[in-house]
């Protein structure tokens, strides 16, 4: 159920166990609906917005996503949105995302990684190893939070920290023992961080080595100074040595406004293993291909790992496949036992999952069910 979401003013749709294919031209709000299912799992979404640009144009700056999934702890009712500054207290600002689990308030959206995990593939990731590591590093951060259900609360504890961190030290930094307190907090969530993405990295990598996918294998690393520690001594040493690192780094941050080092500086490294070749010196197909063989592969371990498979959101994947990988892809899902959405504007590359799938239509504003 959506209320004010993006281009919709409010709707109920009703999805069933199957997979569902969502068809109709370009900006009739297929990728919307998306999002707003997204929403349903830690973070900002498939398109990273602020919640506040996800209103609906012409509403008073709120909105609201629910769904009921079916877990293997049973059925769970759960909801998300930005709620009007009058129902929430005087401590919570005004553009914070609230989270409710069976009707009682989360304190968190991290606490949605504990019921459901969902994975998406959107047309903007296309360009993921030829861009920025920021994109590349929150792709790997959801592959982790698969295996380590504790990983986004990591994760945020630690750029909490740091941006706590880089306030002091631009302000003066006249506070020397609050700020080691700070780093000692923030060498601890950096190697706890770390520490996940190399066991998930690892699990990744075994799991693509067995994968009898269609889609051409990826061999996958890491570069980071934390995880690249974590290899070859103790934790506690890592944690230590990164914690001194930034103490003497204190007046190069204060002088940047930045943190020159850290976990939020980590790189996943992708090659094409048939080719030997770099993700990023790879064709555009080949670049697809392997996006798309990583996403399944930990598609499967998140089905061993977290006794689930997790909710797959495809938006346009199958549009620039030909004929054999699509089918390929749709007997892969199947085999994956994911609940999948996908959109397309075109209802005939879905012709193969006329039969395990829910059909919808978009047009005028309406969604149809075909």
């Amino acid at each position: 159920m959506l209320d004010n979401f993006r281009s919709y003013q409010n709707l109920q749709l009703e999805a069933g166990s199957n997979s569902v294919v969502l068809t109709g031209t370009n900006g009739a709000g297929k990728t919307n609906l998306l999002e707003a299912i997204s929403f349903l799992s830690p973070g900002r979404g498939l398109r990273g917005s602020k919640l506040s640009d996800v209103s609906r144009i012409g509403a008073d700056g709120t909105w609201a996503v629910s769904g009921r999934v079916m877990t293997p702890d049973g059925m769970r009712q759960m909801g998300s949105g930005l709620l009007p500054r009058r129902e929430l207290s005087s401590e919570v600002a005004a553009d914070r995302r609230v989270v409710r689990l069976d009707g009682e308030t989360l304190s968190s959206p991290a606490a949605f990684g504990d019921i459901l995990q969902v994975v998406w593939l959107t047309p903007q990731m296309d360009r993921l190893f030829i861009e920025g590591s920021s994109g590349r590093r929150r792709f790997l951060d959801r592959l982790v939070a698969a295996y380590h259900p504790s990983h986004n609360r990591e994760v945020n504890a630690y750029e909490k920290v740091m941006r706590e961190r880089a306030r002091l030290l631009s302000d003066g930094g006249s506070d020397p023992v609050w700020i080691s307190s700070l780093e000692s907090r923030m060498a601890e969530h950096g190697v706890a961080v770390a520490a996940a993405r190399l066991d998930a990295i690892q699990k990744l990598s075994q799991a693509i080595e067995k994968s009898q996918s269609a889609f051409p294998r990826a061999t996958l690393s890491l570069s980071g100074e934390l995880e690249e520690g974590l290899l070859s001594r103790p934790a506690v040493d890592v944690e230590g040595d990164f914690c001194e690192k930034l103490r003497k780094t204190r007046s190069l941050d204060a002088a940047s406004g930045r943190t020159s080092a850290g976990a939020h500086k980590t790189d996943i490294l992708v090659r094409h293993r048939g080719k030997n070749m770099p993700a990023d010196l790879c064709s555009t197909g080949e670049q697809k291909a392997l996006l798309i063989g990583i996403t399944l592969a930990g598609a499967r371990l998140s089905a061993t790992q977290f006794g689930a498979p997790p909710l797959l959101l495809l938006d346009e994947v199958a549009a620039h496949l030909d004929d054999r990988r699509r089918g390929f892809l749709f007997e892969e899902l199947d085999d994956i036992g994911s609940q999948v959405w996908l959109t397309g504007t075109d209802k005939s590359l879905f012709s193969q999952m006329e039969n395990r799938a829910r059909f919808f239509h978009f047009s005028n504003g309406k969604i149809e069910a075909e």
